[in-house]
């Protein structure tokens, strides 16, 4: 009886501690999706003190950083997603986003290759790599890479291809 009282008791601690992040995270996102970054970041961030492996928040505090140009953050906890999942594309996106800002070409068209080998789909990702390989003078691979994110629906692709495939 012992044991069962103390099982029941750590289930319901693990099961108030799990609502608790996800709370945190349905606030945090929420806040992100009106375009309050600052508030959604410190939400996430409750969310991950309580569930250090909570994926999702760190991908989405990830994408509020980068929104407030806090690349260093959003590359941490883009790296951070990868680390906890090294199947997530959306992550590798993400991360090869910051490193376009950066201008670090060739590490973007390497995460955007990563994320296309996860979801084939994935337009952004070939529009981004799309620049990535426009910035290196790599027209061939650029235009080829803007014709795919048409395919799947690219309205962006429809910009850069008219723009830089000439």
């Amino acid at each position: 009886m012992k044991n069962l009282l103390l099982l029941s008791f750590i289930m319901i601690s693990f099961s108030s501690w799990s609502q608790t992040a996800e709370i945190y995270f349905n606030k945090a996102f929420n806040k992100a999706a009106a375009g309050n970054y600052k508030s959604a970041i410190a939400d996430y961030t409750k969310a991950i003190g309580k569930n250090s492996k909570f994926i999702e928040a760190y991908q989405n505090r990830g994408v509020a950083k980068y929104k407030l140009n806090d690349l260093k953050g959003a590359m941490d906890d883009f790296n951070k997603t990868i680390e906890l999942d090294n199947m997530n594309a959306d992550a590798f996106t993400g991360r090869a986003n910051v490193y376009f800002m950066l201008l670090k070409y060739k590490e973007a068209i390497q995460d955007c290759t990563s994320s296309l080998g996860l979801n084939p789909r994935d337009y952004v990702a070939y529009n981004l790599r799309g620049l990535a390989y426009n910035k290196i003078g790599d027209k061939a691979n650029s235009c080829k890479d803007f014709l795919k994110a048409i395919e799947l629906g690219s309205q962006s692709a429809l910009k850069n291809k008219s723009t830089f495939c000439k």
